[in-house]
Parts: structure tokens; sequence; C-alpha cells
């Protein structure tokens, strides 16, 4: 589950609220081990990605660095190309 939560910093065009909130989701899924909680569950659990999302935007707006952003495409590109000379045959 957890391998699908992507780098979010210092990428060209930023990271988007719902980029944020899916990598919250997968999260939180992954601690609790539910993936759709009981509707017990439902309001801790949905409070939960709200917590997380909101930690990892005040994380995000808070790191600085140097280095030019990344280019989405391009590390997408790169990403493609590993998981096939991973996979090959």
């Amino acid at each position: 589950m957890c391998r699908n939560i992507k780098t979010l910093y210092n990428f060209a065009p930023p990271v988007t609220d719902e980029e944020i909130r899916a990598a919250a989701l997968q999260y939180v899924r992954k601690v609790s081990g539910f993936n759709k909680p009981s509707k017990a569950n439902e309001v801790a659990f949905l409070a939960a990605v709200d917590a997380v999302a909101a930690a990892t935007r005040t994380l995000l707006d808070s790191l600085e660095t140097n280095a030019p952003p990344r280019d989405r495409e391009e590390e997408a590109a790169k990403a493609r190309a590993r998981s096939a000379q991973r996979f090959a045959g």
C-alpha cells in the first residue's frame, strides 16, 4: 500500500491538496490496516487523514531547498524505466 505514496516535495508544478490528501489516506490505511473503516471507526479514520494531510502541508510549506524543482513528467518516465527494467522477463 505505501508504495503508492510518492515524493511530494520540490516539483513543478507544486503538489496539490488532492495529492497530499491521497498520500495521507494511503498512510492512514497502512497504519490502521483498514482499506475502508467500519462505520464505528469512520470518524476517527477520517480525522486521522485530515490531521496527516495538515501535517504534510505544514511540512512541505516549511521546507527549503536550493535545488531546482524536479519535472513531474521526467520523474515519471524515470520511474517507468526502472519498473520496466526490474520486471523485465
